[in-house]
This record gives C-alpha cells, sequence and structure tokens, in this order.
C-alpha cells in the first residue's frame, strides 16, 4: 500500500512525538550524549509538537504520512530559525524535521516528503530548501545526495542539550 500524506492536526501531536522519539532514538544512540538522548523522551517531544500544533501559522507545513491510519513518516518545514540559512542562499526555507519509521525505509518514502516540502516552502515564496544534518549521520547524508542536495556549509547546533557538529543540506526550488 502507497502511504498517503495528509497535513497534521493538533490531534497528531502524540503519534508525530511517539515516532519521533523512535526514529531520532534509533538514528543518534551511537551519535548523541546519553543525557540528549534520555532526556528528548516521549512527554518532552509531545509537549514540544502540541505547542507547534495548537499554534497554525501558513509560513510552516507540518505533512504526515500514513499507511491506513498508521503513521509511517513526517516532514515539518518552514521559515528558517537558524541563521545559517542565510543570504548568502537566496531565501531558503528550512526543512526542520524528516522522519521515516525504519520499517518503511528504502520505498521512496523519504523523497516523496522531502519533495512534498521542497515545492511547500517553494509555494510559500523561498527560493530554495535548505536542512541541518548531524555530521557524524552518514546514512542521512548519502540520503541527501541521491536527493540532489548541496553540502554547502557547516554549523553548529547550539543545543540545548546537545552542541552537535551539522552539515547545511541545500535544493534549489523544485
Amino acid at each position: 500500500m502507497t502511504p498517503t500524506l495528509c497535513d497534521a492536526t493538533p490531534q497528531d501531536a502524540g503519534a508525530i512525538a511517539a515516532l519521533h522519539v523512535a526514529v531520532w532514538g534509533q538514528t543518534y544512540a551511537t551519535l548523541a550524549p546519553p543525557e540528549a538522548l534520555a532526556r528528548l523522551d516521549e512527554a518532552h517531544r509531545l509537549r514540544a509538537w502540541s505547542a507547534l500544533l495548537a499554534q497554525p501559522d501558513p509560513r510552516r507545513r507540518i505533512r504526515l504520512a500514513k499507511q491506513g491510519a498508521e503513521l509511517v513518516g513526517f516532514v515539518a518545514c518552514g521559515p528558517p530559525a537558524d541563521p545559517t540559512f542565510g543570504p548568502q542562499f537566496g531565501p531558503c526555507g528550512e526543512i526542520k524535521h524528516l522522519y521515516v519509521r525504519a520499517d518503511a525505509r528504502r520505498a521512496g518514502l523519504g523523497g516523496m516528503l522531502l519533495n512534498d516540502a521542497r515545492r511547500a516552502l517553494a509555494d510559500a515564496g523561498f527560493d530554495g530548501a535548505g536542512l541541518g544534518v548531524v555530521r557524524q549521520n552518514l546514512p542521512a547524508r548519502a540520503f541527501y545526495q541521491r536527493l540532489r542536495g548541496t553540502e554547502a556549509g557547516d554549523f553548529t547546533d547550539p543545543g540545548p542539550l546537545w552542541r552537535s557538529a551539522m552539515v547545511l543540506v541545500i535544493w534549489d526550488s523544485p
């Protein structure tokens, strides 16, 4: 069954938080410090997603990928929150989150979500899209390169729990 995409609603916060924690924990189990893994738990993520979804913003888009009623992935994008996405890249929107459940990978879902976010950012007036990926996350970096992303620079994510070395990946508008 091909996943379908839909906009997230406040009622989706729990499912998004659970998937976010599961995928983030698998991805960063050997990369993130133990205290970050422990504190960025489902309760923490649920508070953040509930607050975000309770305050709709036309410049921001959160899309879900579902197989039937089951959440298998999501993407969130909008105006950049970090000056790294600055004027040297034109007005570049930010893909803030892109997560796909492990058993749903390698079927084109990540690319579908990424392209959906790129179109949403173009529709919002951004000339391109960018995202930050942890430097040591080699599988994600290879995935973004396969999707024609360009590694355009380095920056440090300020935390609050983990000051990670990041790589900025950018795309032109679709």
